[in-house]
């Protein structure tokens, strides 16, 4: 029997550096998703939009998302992805979580902070990557940036599903649509990637375009609008494109410092 995934791409506006009201307000758009979801996957920095002033943001207001997708995740027991403004340590990270329905939590640092707008000056950049298995698929979740950088991305784990949760602004929109399908076509996997729509209060407009490809680069679900779109990805499909098509047993295995 072929495993499922079903998962929802959350493409919406945000409010600039309002928590409080991005919470409230995807709180009424997952209503409306139906119960055979199993994954949820939100913009970069959902609760703020792309801010380079962390320290308008509550130092509590992390953990109050957190508290907030933990609960989420029960309530409609699916997982959900997304990152957010995160402090700890005396330090601030542009931090990713991946919540189960069981509460179990992972989190993912940004790796490639954006170095254009200073997000590098601002936010402390991880170290590690992340595999999260649910559900039979083995998942790879990153931020925006590290998109543009295909060694951190090597498929070497042989995961199944590579997402990345962004906040791409429209004048490098086709390096997005790009290099997404890249991302799965040199990996032979599923790749998401979920970007907000709107502008933000430093004038940059976003025009989502998220988007999930499978193994062979074949285009599954695409969105211009402000809305959430659902689509299923197929562990089979994965199996049957690697035992044909053997490309990743010639791929490189890279040491990264």
């Amino acid at each position: 029997m072929d495993e499922l995934l079903n998962v929802a791409l959350v493409q919406t506006s945000l409010a600039w550096e309002d928590p409080k009201a991005n919470r409230a307000e995807l709180d009424t758009k997952l209503e409306a998703l139906t119960s055979d979801i199993d994954l949820i996957v939100l913009p970069e920095m959902f609760t703020t939009g792309f801010t380079m002033s962390p320290q308008n943001i509550g130092k509590e207001e992390g953990q109050k998302t957190l508290a907030w997708m933990q609960q989420k995740a029960k309530e409609k027991d699916v997982a959900l992805v997304g990152s957010i403004v995160f402090y700890e340590n005396d330090a601030y990270t542009n931090r990713l979580f991946f919540v189960e329905p069981d509460g179990k939590t992972s989190i993912y640092d940004k790796r490639h902070t954006f170095t254009l707008a200073g997000e590098d000056k601002v936010y402390q950049a991880g170290k590690e990557r992340l595999i999260v298995n649910y559900k039979g698929f083995k998942i790879c979740p990153m931020i925006c940036y590290d998109l543009r950088f295909p060694v951190w991305a090597r498929n070497t784990e042989d995961y199944d599903v590579l997402i990345y949760v962004a906040n791409w602004p429209e004048p490098r929109i086709t390096a997005w649509d790009t290099l997404l399908k890249a991302r799965a076509i040199e990996n032979m996997t599923h790749c998401i990637g979920v970007n907000r729509i709107g502008s933000d209060e430093v004038g940059h407009k976003y025009p989502g375009h998220s988007v999930v490809f499978d193994g062979l680069g074949k285009e599954l679900v695409f969105s211009t609008k402000e809305e959430i779109v659902t689509t299923s990805l197929s562990k089979k499909h994965i199996h049957e494109v690697r035992n044909k098509l053997k490309f990743l047993n010639d791929r490189d295995y890279f040491t990264l410092e």
